[in-house]
């Protein structure tokens, strides 16, 4: 019989007992890991590695079959002195500047809109969102009809009221706002939608407190809702810098008869030229990829560069 004293004492482990060693990390996981290997895989095939690849491909002239000639940073070097390229980049940022600050003031007015409906929210979010779905080619081709100088809509009002018809396809600057309405028509509604998501985090509280302290709509929108709104309003920044500056379609489909060049030439005077346009240009139809490739990367961190300044523009409204 075991006295009270044994009962108490802890039981001795055996000594010839083997040591349990936690399991590591991976080798614990490692099913977990392989669920997701393949999202890493398909990234590292279609993405991390064509990126190294176009940068290694920059540092040589190559026409896409033949063999590689070390360049070096030659290319960079000429890019940075490409009146074509500059060209480019100017003409992407005025289509960007003409399309995204009309199109975010009427996805806001939209959005406010949507949010102080009471009856068919839903049928109207559809009809505001549907543009962002339907094909970038066929809108384009729509905006083409549209814009046509001789049996075009926007002439024929223009007509209509006493107004000289305008040549929208032939000129620069007709070409530059045709490709900035079509994105601004294109976006209005998805970005409205997000902003529609920001207002209804607002308490209506908020609200609520500002008219019982006599705030009229006028200051409420600009001393409530918008600085609530703020981090959305720099999503929205962000994504469409991102999205504008890279614009490809649009441009390319509305303008493809109207010069007898390349399709990638940006129509009369390369007025509808985007940075994506001349890149396309450079690699395809003069078959110089190592060139192309260094577009590309000059691309790249213009993008980045005025994502960056949208950023910080943004934040330090905020702050302010």
């Amino acid at each position: 019989m075991a006295t009270a004293s044994t009962l108490d004492e802890p039981p001795a482990v055996l000594a010839d007992a083997p040591a349990v060693r936690p399991r590591k990390g991976f080798r614990k996981y490692w099913r977990l890991y392989a669920a997701i290997s393949p999202f890493y895989l398909l990234f590292l095939a279609f993405g991390l590695i064509p990126v190294g690849f176009s940068f290694y491909v920059s540092l040589h002239r190559w026409d896409g079959l033949g063999s590689m000639e070390w360049a070096g940073l030659s290319q960079y070097q000429y890019l940075l002195g490409d009146a074509d390229f500059w060209q480019s980049v100017g003409n992407t940022l005025l289509i960007w500047a003409l399309a995204t600050f009309p199109m975010i003031f009427l996805a806001m007015v939209t959005a406010v809109m949507l949010n102080s409906a009471v009856r068919f929210k839903n049928v109207y979010r559809f009809a505001y969102f549907l543009p962002s779905v339907t094909s970038v080619v066929a809108v384009a081709i729509i905006f083409g009809s549209v814009f046509s100088t001789n049996f075009g809509l926007i002439n024929g009002l223009l007509r209509a009221v006493g107004l000289d018809q305008v040549a929208w396809l032939n000129t620069p600057w007709g070409i530059k706002v045709a490709i900035a309405t079509l994105m601004t028509w294109q976006w209005v509604g998805y970005n409205a939608l997000i902003f529609l998501a920001g207002l209804q985090t607002i308490p209506g509280e908020v609200y609520e407190a500002a008219r019982m302290d006599g705030a009229g709509p006028v200051q409420t929108f600009f001393r409530i809702t918008l600085p609530m709104m703020r981090p959305t309003l720099l999503f929205v920044m962000v994504v469409s810098t991102v999205t504008g500056l890279q614009s490809f379609s649009e441009p390319q489909v509305l303008l493809q008869n109207a010069s007898n060049e390349s399709t990638f030439s940006g129509g009369p005077g390369h007025g509808g030229r985007t940075m994506v346009l001349y890149f396309f240009q450079q690699t395809f139809d003069n078959n110089d990829f190592g060139y192309g490739a260094a577009v590309a990367w000059g691309i790249f961190l213009v993008v980045i560069l005025f994502s960056i300044i949208n950023w910080r523009l943004v934040q330090r409204r905020g702050e302010d």
